[in-house]
């Protein structure tokens, strides 16, 4: 706090003993090594500023798994760091969070290993929310009123997209994330980088350009995106202008803005919230396999069904033939017949198993019974003249299929890309190995791969006579 010198210090002054606090250290006479001089800082420090009361908004704020709270204490001029070990931070009441604004005592210290200047704290109570709380909630109840985050207004996403824009900063972990969830689950999806600054002042000029940017190239879908960060860091994305800019898109925009538990104003004004820039990826990358995944499920549950029709069916038969049981030998021929339906049923569902093989076995029960003499040799006589013709049938496919082959191979060298550098021509690689088709695709400067017929020569691109707005990154 900035005021007047606090009595210890005063009474460090007037006496008659020591007329500067630092005079005690010597420094005109003594050489200190750096340990020696943060542990007389620390001293000098804590038996200045023994108890101290400072109110400011806690940002950074940090819980590892030792029980101790770490934060910076802030105002709009200042910061500084914070520690509240376990012993103290267990009294603590509050629920504490980044932007909230609290009073706390403690006293100055030194943290000696970095030479960091802290307080360490052993109370801490609120002290009223903070002011960037308090201008994101009365932002947020402004753009409410207005009908911004109404359900009405918001656009469904495409299911199938083809084209899609990304808002982001052009470094960093989020464009990384996306563009490899896209590489996994749908390659075929073109992904154009618009790049801006995503923190700072400086940000909220750029999100809104590069937002009015990519609404104007007809993009299938728009993807706004941030890593994690302290209230202050993500702070460009609760401006009022980026809200707006974000309501005026005619492209469907998924906002992925911070972590899972944190929340802009833009996440409200969007057509889709996602809770990490990798999961508005996976929104808008429609998954091959999940097609398949459905037939197979299907397929399961059809084949569940007619096992569980079939079972139910068989216990209604033992049902019906434990009813029919009596005395009497009416009963017991209805029971006999009975028997005999329940096997002709099972010989039935067997027969629909193997059609062929049960088929077969039912005509030579017949055979055998009306000795089918003439039949049987006129049979016989047709089943070896089909084995004879099976082998050359075998043999005739064969060679039609061979010769396929070879046409098909033939066409195959006539438009492999290997024939074409054997006529002299070249194919331009990028570093990551892909074919150059378009001068779009490359910058001033850029080193390619040139492969030959024979060899590869590496060079750079002088002049691609492209003025570059956009990258596309997945081709």
């Amino acid at each position: 706090m900035i005021g007047k010198p606090p009595a210890q210090w005063q009474i460090l002054y007037d006496s008659p003993m020591i007329k500067d606090p630092f005079e005690r250290l010597g420094l005109d006479r003594e050489v200190m090594t750096v340990s020696q001089l943060n542990g007389r800082a620390r001293v000098l420090l804590e038996d200045v500023f023994r108890s101290v009361w400072v109110e400011g908004e806690i940002s950074n704020l940090a819980r590892p798994a030792s029980g101790h709270i770490y934060f910076t204490l802030k105002d709009s001029g200042a910061q500084v760091r914070c520690a509240l070990f376990r012993q103290n931070a267990t009294r603590v009441r509050q629920a504490l969070r980044d932007g909230l604004a609290v009073r706390v005592r403690g006293k100055v210290s030194l943290f000696e290993g970095r030479g960091d200047y802290q307080l360490i704290l052993d109370t801490l109570e609120p002290a009223g929310d903070g002011a960037l709380r308090l201008a994101f909630e009365a932002l947020k109840d402004k753009l409410s009123a207005e009908g911004l985050f109404s359900i009405e207004r918001k656009r469904a996403l495409p299911a199938h997209p083809q084209r899609i824009g990304i808002i982001t900063s052009p470094t960093g972990a989020v464009i990384r994330d996306i563009i490899s969830v896209f590489g996994r689950r749908a390659p075929q999806v073109e992904l154009f980088l618009i790049p801006t600054a995503v923190q700072g002042r400086e940000a909220i000029g750029q999100i809104v350009r590069a937002l009015r940017l990519a609404d104007a190239r007809g993009y299938d879908a728009l993807i706004l995106a941030r890593g994690g960060g302290s209230l202050e860091d993500l702070w460009c994305f609760n401006e009022e202008a980026v809200a707006r800019a974000v309501a005026e898109c005619v492209t469907p925009i998924v906002s992925a803005v911070g972590h899972e538990t944190d929340v802009s104003i833009s996440d409200f004004v969007a057509d889709v919230r996602a809770p990490t820039p990798s999961a508005a990826a996976e929104l808008l990358a429609p998954d091959s396999s999940g097609l398949q995944h459905r037939l197979e499920g299907l397929q399961r549950r059809l084949l569940l069904r007619m096992q569980n029709r079939l079972a139910h069916d068989r216990l209604r038969l033992d049902s019906l033939a434990r009813r029919l049981r009596h005395p009497g030998e009416r009963l017991r021929q209805q029971a006999q017949r009975l028997d005999d339906l329940d096997m002709r049923l099972r010989r039935a569902f067997m027969q629909r198993m193997a059609q062929r093989h049960d088929r077969l076995g039912r005509l030579d029960t017949r055979l055998a019974a009306q000795h089918p003499g003439r039949a049987l040799k006129l049979l016989n006589q047709r089943l070896d003249s089909l084995a004879e013709r099976l082998p050359r049938a075998m043999r005739d496919v064969l060679k039609d299929r061979r010769q396929r082959f070879q046409t098909q191979l033939q066409t195959l060298q006539v438009v492999s890309p290997l024939a074409t550098l054997a006529r002299g021509y070249s194919i331009l690689l990028d570093d990551r190995g892909q074919a150059i088709r378009s001068a779009a695709q490359t910058r001033n400067g850029q080193r390619l791969t040139a492969r030959l017929n024979e060899g590869e020569l590496k060079v750079r691109v002088e002049d691609n006579h492209q003025t570059p707005v956009t990258l596309s990154l997945l081709d």
